[in-house]
């Protein structure tokens, strides 16, 4: 009989469908860092890692919000939803969404409830990231999925085949200036790749419910399914919170708090250019892919430092630019984590133009 996967330390990103991890090769492991503050007796430190990946362990970092899983307050209206169009140089015109369309949302939180590395405000996460985006963008509850790992109906179950299913439905039909939003609270890790295209040699994955016998999802395969089916001018809005998940939707632009695009080594010009894309997509990471993410108590309650620093910048302030959230993020994360936020986007953006869901 063919050997069990088993857990690595730290928590993986996403794998392509069809992709299961051979007998030979354990999936990477799951793992969140935690703080000196127990949740429970027996569980992990107020600080959780969330990481899987075998070849580096990252950590996720998680805050404990407000009351029993209650998002912070939201203080302020939306903004006004409009956005301009702008052409970029060298690749042609580059469309802004100005997210005045249909909006969706896919939220998944996995705690892993039971298992040694289980994680403890990653459902708490998404319900408050729901909440935040009906009472603040304008989103409506029957336009957002919740997979999520407490829960007796087997089709909000966080499996792969659950995922990767709400993954072709978060995008389906999407047409120019719609809205679409996706937020991942669990664990990530990094496996070697095999095609060439990653920086330093590794795919981000993340971990279903069910890893050990489904296998993980690549950054790959979450890129063709979420990113290459989106048309022109449709906006694309992720935010993981999770280990190794700077590049999880494997975007090929990323940005310096002062708005200037980073230099990546150690990719080809085609594999860069591959990862391109007509669609206006943005990721917020709670790391670089060479850092872990973990849990934290805010007031009581296990949440993700990434989950908790987003829901809470843009409750206070929603009117920002790119260059602000960013700070706002690092800000919020330096006070909680030794974490950073990443920008990353599908084409060059102008990181001065005001941030709209």
């Amino acid at each position: 009989p063919q050997p069990r996967p088993t857990i690595p330390q730290p928590r993986p990103t996403l794998s392509q469908g069809s992709h299961v991890f051979p007998t030979a090769q354990a999936p990477p492991p799951l793992r969140r860092a935690m703080s000196s503050t127990h949740l429970h007796s027996n569980a992990p430190t107020a600080t959780q890692t969330r990481h899987l990946s075998q070849p580096s362990h990252g950590h996720r970092q998680r805050v404990h919000s407000t009351g029993n899983a209650s998002a912070p307050r939201i203080m302020n209206a939306a903004p006004s939803q409009s956005h301009q169009q702008i052409r970029v140089h060298g690749n042609g015109h580059c469309e802004y969404s100005k997210c005045t369309g249909r909006k969706k949302a896919l939220c998944i939180g996995i705690n892993y409830k039971g298992h040694r590395r289980e994680l403890r405000g990653c459902v708490n996460d998404i319900t408050n990231v729901r909440r935040f985006l009906t009472s603040q963008w304008g989103f409506k509850d029957g336009d957002i999925v919740m997979l999520m790992d407490e829960t007796a109906n087997p089709r909000q179950m966080p499996t792969r085949t659950n995922m990767t299913d709400a993954m072709r439905w978060l995008v389906k039909d999407a047409r120019p200036h719609d809205s679409l939003f996706f937020h991942y609270s669990g664990h990530g890790g990094q496996i070697p790749t095999k095609d060439g295209d990653e920086i330093g040699g590794f795919d981000e994955v993340i971990y279903p419910v069910d890893y050990k016998t489904a296998g993980v999802i690549l950054d790959d395969e979450m890129h063709r399914i979420m990113v290459k089916s989106l048309p022109q001018g449709c906006r694309l809005t992720a935010v993981f919170d999770s280990c190794h998940s700077g590049t999880a939707l494997d975007l090929p632009y990323v940005y310096h708090t002062n708005g200037r695009l980073r230099r990546e080594r150690g990719v080809s010009v085609h594999a860069w250019a591959k990862k391109m894309a007509r669609a206006d997509v943005v990721a917020f990471a709670a790391r670089k892919d060479n850092q872990r993410s973990a849990d934290t108590v805010r007031r009581g309650v296990a949440v993700g430092a990434m989950s908790y620093a987003f829901v809470t910048t843009l409750s206070r302030r929603p009117t920002q630019n790119y260059q602000e959230l960013l700070r706002s993020l690092r800000d919020i994360l330096r006070q909680h984590s030794q974490q950073k936020a990443r920008l990353s986007s599908s084409r060059p953006i102008d990181t001065r133009l005001r941030f709209i869901l």
